[in-house]
């Protein structure tokens, strides 16, 4: 067995099985430009470190579940004049992720709110944070059967340990008295640990006639709202002002 060989087994079992790869061409790579022994150490161990950070965000990508790829950058304020290009800003820094604030995007089908909050979400899986994304009709049923199935449960532990959540839908539907008290416990739950990402075309007044129980939105209400930042997004729906018709080019009127 030759030493490159030996060496690629060694680092295989110290759990390096990526440079072990691609040992040939950083050996090779070094001595075209003559590197010292310390400048090859270092290049060995930064590609280590590349690639394990690669994977992470791979593995981060996995958990967060998005139903597409969408990015801030991609967002077009044209189609959204009550978002201004300073505040879509302020939302892409993320500093509000480190104060632990919420926001709650508001408006009607098709204005954007799915796509901004997914911009965001991936903004800060880049910068290294743990996000999941899950519609609000998924997450009841995951709670509902967390006790029950494996994949529930690993489901909820990964939302609870999110640096971000974002709940796509809320209450698009009435919860039962049952399925309030669950998803309170898991706002509370996230309540000074987590920031969150609400969409909604139903504003926090409405709440109470879905959640059914006063006493359990009040409570869900004070702690998302400690810190929030609320966007109303206004504009005529995305996908009827770009709608598709055997008809040739139509306004949604005619």
């Amino acid at each position: 067995m030759s030493q490159l060989n030996q060496l690629q087994d060694l680092m295989r079992s110290l759990r390096l099985a990526e440079t072990a790869n691609q040992l040939p061409t950083l050996i090779r790579e070094a001595e075209q430009k003559d590197s010292s022994f310390t400048q090859f150490l270092l290049d060995v161990a930064t590609y280590e470190q590349k690639r394990r950070d690669e994977k992470q965000l791979e593995k981060r990508f996995k958990w967060a579940t998005f139903p597409f790829h969408s990015t801030v950058d991609e967002y077009d304020l044209k189609e959204q004049k009550s978002l201004s290009s300073k505040k879509l800003n302020q939302l892409k820094d993320l500093t509000w992720i480190e104060q632990l604030y919420n926001i709650i995007l508001l408006g009607p089908p098709g204005v954007g709110k799915t796509h901004l909050s997914i911009g965001l979400g991936i903004e800060a899986l880049n910068q290294g944070y743990k996000v999941i994304f899950t519609t609000m009709g998924d997450l009841i049923h995951a709670l509902k059967t967390e006790e029950i199935t494996r994949k529930s449960k690993t489901r909820m532990n990964r939302i609870r340990e999110a640096d971000l959540v974002i709940i796509d839908d809320l209450m698009f539907m009435a919860m039962d008295k049952h399925e309030a008290n669950m998803f309170f416990h898991l706002i509370n739950n996230l309540y000074n640990q987590s920031s969150i990402i609400l969409t909604s075309n139903k504003g926090p007044k409405e709440w109470g006639e879905l959640l059914g129980d006063q006493a359990i939105t009040t409570a869900i209400l004070d702690r998302i709202l400690h810190r929030v930042e609320i966007i109303q997004l206004n504009e005529d729906s995305w996908r009827m002002k770009h709608r598709k018709t055997i008809f040739g080019d139509q306004s949604v009127s005619n």
